[in-house]
């Protein structure tokens, strides 16, 4: 343990017990630190919501980082206690802080800070039709999902693999006055292309070798409900001029058959391809475009809501639980940091099999990065060592004479009122390496 005041003068055996009863108690997301502003200790709520917090650094350098406005840090230095809301040491969200000083300012023992997620009412977790989520992109979608499904309208929903574009489909017929309705699903890149038109339409018996008896098909198994063509892109031009046929005359003919049969269905459609690009391609027809994108409908991918990430993580982890022998409680901070790095190519489906083999791969109550898969942890070393594409970080700050770091300095002594030893402690070094600093970028 770093050297601290408080373990010293209530006993290091006193001090433990109290940050133990503290975590016990629910007393939230809490850090202790020295006089010096540096970590002490942390509880667990803590560290999952900020990410690591070594011992011995100082806390400016994990809230405030390479920042020029550092209200937190100075009020800190200055021996004041501080109430404020700044951003999250992510980047994601923003964060509330509370620091009391502990003991009288002739013999600061050290400091107490309690910190906890800001969140607006359109930052609050939303549970719609099975699907979870914290980002504003996903709940102006359920927003118009509830308004499309009292429609009859076709509904084209465009969204990578494995972002959950049949979830999508589900809840457009949960909300749908046919709910009590059939709902069927099929796959058009899964049936090979000299089946799909029997899969979709059925077939009479003796239409072709091995058609022993009827089939209904998927239209006639849906009829007064919805059915969900799945990568819709990848059906054949022969099939889709079919298909353009059913859309319009509410009629079906089976193969080998010779009676039309009405059918009453809602069609939802999926692709990960741009359809507008097929038809310009050639490989689809641009009338039964129209017919099937009534109504468009965008998936966003998970890179691009990554606040979803951990929400979604948890909630497959109590999946998990539900029905395996072991119990995870929480994923360590290092662990979600790696979670919330990676690019997801296979959305929330890649994330739920990355968290499967985690369970199963681990032991005890902690998902920790030695869990992960491979490929997730070294992704993330050799981000660590610096070899992240350039275009992915944020730009320099600069000011007209000097670098980002000469503005923080600037500023963090101006607002010290040129006391080195307070601006040392707001950029979180000693008196030392900022003479050093100073000196260095020509400033003595």
């Amino acid at each position: 343990m770093v050297h601290c005041p408080v373990a010293e003068t209530i006993g290091v055996a006193t001090f433990e017990l109290a940050l133990a009863a503290l975590e016990e108690m629910g007393g939230g997301a809490v850090v202790l630190l020295d006089s010096e502003l540096r970590i002490v200790a942390a509880t667990r709520a803590a560290t999952a919501l900020l990410g690591e917090l070594p011992r011995g650094v100082a806390v400016v350098k994990v809230l405030c980082g390479s920042t020029v406005d550092r209200p937190v840090a100075e009020a800190l230095a200055a021996g004041r206690a501080v109430q404020a809301v700044i951003p999250h040491p992510s980047g994601v969200g923003r964060i509330r802080v509370r620091g009391a000083p502990l003991g009288p300012a002739k013999a600061r023992l050290g400091w107490a800070m309690s910190f906890e997620r800001e969140r607006s009412a359109d930052q609050e977790a939303v549970l719609f039709q099975g699907m979870w989520t914290l980002d504003p992109a996903m709940k102006q979608l359920f927003a118009i999902i509830e308004k499309v499904a009292t429609s009859d309208a076709s509904v084209l929903v465009r969204g990578e693999t494995g972002a959950g574009k049949e979830l999508v489909a589900h809840a457009l017929h949960g909300l749908s006055s046919r709910a009590t309705g059939p709902f069927r699903a099929i796959n058009c890149a899964a049936v090979p292309q000299s089946l799909l038109e029997s899969e979709l339409f059925g077939h009479a018996k003796g239409a072709f070798t091995g058609a022993v008896r009827d089939a209904p098909g998927h239209f006639r198994l849906a009829d007064r409900g919805t059915l969900f063509l799945d990568e819709v892109a990848e059906m054949p031009l022969d099939v889709q001029a079919k298909m353009l046929r059913v859309l319009e005359t509410r009629q079906i003919t089976p193969v080998g058959g010779r009676e039309a049969i009405p059918v009453d269905v809602r069609i939802v459609a999926a692709t990960h391809r741009p359809l507008r690009r097929e038809v310009e391609a050639g490989r689809f027809r641009a009338d039964l475009m129209y017919r099937l994108r009534v109504i468009p409908v965008f998936l966003p991918p998970l890179r691009d809501r990554r606040g979803d990430v951990r929400l979604l993580a948890g909630k497959i982890l109590d999946e998990l639980n539900a029905r395996g022998a072991r119990q995870v409680t929480r994923i360590s901070p290092k662990a979600c940091t790696v979670l919330e790095r990676h690019a997801w190519p296979g959305n929330v489906r890649e994330l739920r099999n990355v968290l499967e083999y985690s369970y199963v791969i681990g032991e005890g109550a902690i998902i920790d990065e030695r869990s992960l898969p491979p490929e997730l942890t070294d992704e993330d070393t050799a981000r660590s060592d610096g070899l992240t594409p350039q275009s992915h970080l944020p730009p320099a700050q600069s000011v007209p004479g000097g670098t980002a770091e000469t503005a923080r300095i600037l500023r963090a002594l101006e607002r010290a009122g040129g006391s080195r030893e307070r601006a040392a402690k707001a950029l979180g070094m000693s008196r030392i390496t900022l003479w050093r600093r100073l000196k260095m970028l020509g400033l003595t």
